[in-house]
């Protein structure tokens, strides 16, 4: 079986290995025939999410992803790459600092029902592969784009009975933030979890507007006509 690796260029090898996985198909490249092959891998679980690359123009996790004959990988998209499949994630996880996605301090005496841990279970299971990152098409061309696991991230709070401030964090997210995704829904496709980051996005902008914040698109419009009739 023949895989391709882009490195400097496109890269070929053999391997004698039928039904494994991409990170099992990388360790024996890396053991048996090019020690100077670089990815990243941790868990081997699905977990960590520090193994995720593309095959054949997808985001996978290469601890879960079955390899074919003549696949091409590659390093994730619209991040640095350091070495052959490694790419600097710093940028995108900075973004959690910017987006302000933490719980503040909670408020006392509040428990949460079962039906309060779901509201955002889903968006716990987060494991900041960057996949979202790497097939988003708002931040390939606006690097300051607070992103897809970012905003989902500020959703898991801001959606949290327990936090003290949700107008802190959404106030955090309006500039390149959630009035500037285009709600293609690519991370929502891509994400191992299979969590939707456009939906999340949806349900943020409704917080927004809770708080007073709209579109800012929609402030070119003016207010009237040009008879002076209002437009609303």
């Amino acid at each position: 079986m023949k895989i391709n690796i882009k490195r400097d260029s496109v890269v070929e090898y053999e391997v004698q290995m039928q039904d494994k996985t991409l990170l099992e198909v990388l360790n024996e490249i890396k053991s048996n025939q090019d020690p100077s092959l670089a990815y990243s891998s941790g868990c081997r679980s699905s977990v960590c999410g520090s193994c995720a690359v593309r095959v054949n123009g997808r985001e996978v996790l290469s601890c879960s992803y079955h390899v074919k004959d003549g696949d091409l990988v590659e390093p994730l998209n619209n991040t640095p790459i350091l070495r052959d499949l490694v790419v600097d994630m710093d940028k995108a996880y900075s973004f959690n600092t910017k987006a302000k996605a933490w719980q503040s301090l909670p408020v006392d005496n509040v428990s949460l029902s079962i039906d309060n841990q779901k509201i955002n279970e889903l968006q716990s299971d987060c494991i900041l592969c960057g996949s979202c990152y790497s097939v988003c098409p708002v931040y390939a061309v606006n690097s300051e784009f607070l992103g897809p696991f970012s905003l989902t991230r500020v959703w898991r709070y801001v959606s949290d009975k327990r936090e003290a401030n949700p107008k802190e964090k959404i106030d955090a997210i309006q500039a390149n933030g959630v009035w500037d995704c285009t709600l293609c829904n690519e991370c929502t496709l891509v994400c191992p979890q299979e969590i939707s980051s456009k939906a999340d996005i949806e349900k943020l902008r409704a917080k927004s507007s809770v708080f007073g914040y709209m579109d800012p698109s929609f402030s070119s419009f003016g207010s009237s006509f040009g008879d002076g009739s209002p437009i609303f």
